[in-house]
């Protein structure tokens, strides 16, 4: 986070760090807050704990959900046992794209030598996206407003991110089925109408007569369903002289 809020809300799901652990429960340092919080033993895992040091180790770092939190005494509990196994997975890699997006906005700081204008640049970015990640997402996509940022820390972040970051990927498959009606609707005009499709960037997979897999790739989904739904207009045109029966599925 690019702004960092004071304390987490009640059902967020955090990085905790075990600094010490007692008889009853143990505390812990919030990874992504300046603050502390306390783990109580009924939260460490379900069901009844006789040793709690058989179940956390000091030193160990994990993701937990906010319980309570009290901000007039920046009080707060957590719990371990609340968070599931796509929880705890979803927050690592959540906070681990964080890191790398925030260090590749602290390069192009210092590429374009603005390392004492920093805080300024951190808030004038905060304005557009919160978090270092929601940057990195909009410079992935070429969406990256010119007013995020100073236009030279702008064109840096965007190259460190171009050399670094491969594009998502998206792909989609059709099953088309294309039988001749008539007489016009020869082995010609079949290659002539596939021959339109790939022109526009659609792979036309043979898989034995009628069967056919029609396949976009693109930056995102509206794109690759987007090329699809040219392909079947191209397709439609041949609707006279040919049989064309097109349904989605797996890739």
């Amino acid at each position: 986070m690019i702004i960092q809020k004071e304390l987490p809300g009640v059902g967020e799901i955090v990085l905790v760090h075990i600094t010490k652990i007692m008889p009853h429960g143990a505390y812990c340092e919030l990874v992504e807050y300046k603050a502390d919080a306390y783990l109580p033993i009924n939260e460490v895992a379900s069901g009844w704990i006789k040793n709690i040091h058989e179940f956390i180790k000091e030193g160990q770092r994990d993701a937990a959900k906010v319980v309570f939190v009290d901000p007039s005494r920046r009080a707060l509990d957590v719990s371990l046992k609340k968070v599931t196994s796509k929880q705890k997975k979803d927050k690592i890699n959540e906070f681990n794209l964080e890191k790398r997006a925030e260090k590749f906005f602290t390069q192009a700081v210092q590429a374009a030598h603005k390392e004492g204008k920093i805080e300024e640049i951190e808030k004038k970015a905060a304005l557009v996206a919160p978090t270092y990640s929601e940057l990195l997402d909009l410079a992935v996509e070429g969406k990256l407003p010119d007013a995020t940022m100073e236009s030279d820390v702008r064109k840096e972040f965007e190259a460190i991110v171009a050399k670094n970051v491969k594009p998502k990927e998206y792909e989609v498959g059709y099953a088309v089925e294309l039988r001749a009606i008539n007489k016009k609707g020869s082995v010609a005009t079949i290659k002539k109408a596939f021959g339109e499709v790939t022109g526009i960037g659609v792979d036309v997979l043979y898989e034995g007569a009628p069967h056919y897999k029609l396949s976009a790739r693109g930056p995102s989904y509206p794109v690759v369903e987007g090329k699809i739904k040219e392909a079947e207009k191209i397709l439609e045109k041949y609707k006279g002289t040919l049989s064309i029966n097109i349904t989605k599925r797996g890739a």
